[in-house]
């Protein structure tokens, strides 16, 4: 179930059009209430949010998603009238773990929506007692069983999609990925104008490795690398 909180009729019934016609489930709000209560009788699986949004703004809503047990792991595509870097790193910083840019094309959007929905149902998983699968080069370590992260030995706090691309950094230690290589194995689509999304994703996940940000490389004309201990 996708809920789209979207106070503008017009886009939020297209968009549910849209989602609908590619057989997925989608229910659509007007505001932060009738998300709530939409919420009290059925927890969804992808939750697109609108920023600009009367009463509670869509960046409100977000921290109490990502503080809210049930909900906390579930994941979130911003949608923004607003284009600027500050705008979308302080979304993805805030939990979002997608950004739409209004006016989006309806192919990506489902595109995107379909893609967090093939991660949406291991997202509860708890690992197997006495199974590990973590992987650890330098100072980082990840689980992709438990769903954890840890830098320097203390946890981070990453989206969905920010552990994803740290998840496929560390499995590939030493090797150059190019954007359009991120996209595809990450994000599962690939469209014009990707890559920005991906060095968006990058510059939050630097920030969040601290003083070990410079562990992923920028490769000139290429995309990133994880620095090989």
């Amino acid at each position: 179930m996708v809920y789209c909180v979207e106070d503008d009729a017009s886009i939020r019934e297209l968009a549910l059009y849209a989602l609908t016609q590619a057989g997925i489930e989608a229910e659509g709000m007007a505001n932060d209430v009738e998300f709530r209560a939409a919420c009290a009788r059925r927890l969804p699986d992808v939750v697109m949010l609108d920023i600009m949004l009367p009463g509670a703004d869509g960046l409100e809503i977000l921290h109490r998603i990502r503080n809210t047990p049930g909900l906390s792991r579930v994941p979130v595509i911003m949608v923004t009238a607003k284009s600027t870097e500050l705008d979308i790193v302080t979304a993805l910083d805030g939990g979002a773990d997608e950004y739409l840019t209004k006016p989006y094309g309806m192919m990506e959007m489902v595109s995107r929506v379909r893609a967090l929905l093939r991660r949406a149902p291991d997202w509860g998983n708890e690992a197997p007692q006495g199974s590990s699968d973590e992987i650890t080069i330098g100072p980082l370590s990840i689980s992709e069983m438990r769903h954890e992260a840890f830098c320097g030995g203390e946890p981070l706090s990453l989206t969905a999609r920010e552990f994803d691309l740290l998840l496929h950094f560390m499995e590939n230690p030493g090797v150059a990925l190019s954007r359009d290589a991120l996209l595809q194995h990450v994000w599962g689509w690939d469209f014009a104008g990707g890559s920005r999304t991906v060095d968006m994703h990058v510059l939050t996940l630097r920030q969040k490795l601290g003083e070990h940000a410079s562990l992923i490389e920028t490769v000139r004309g290429v995309g990133y690398r994880l620095v090989s201990q």
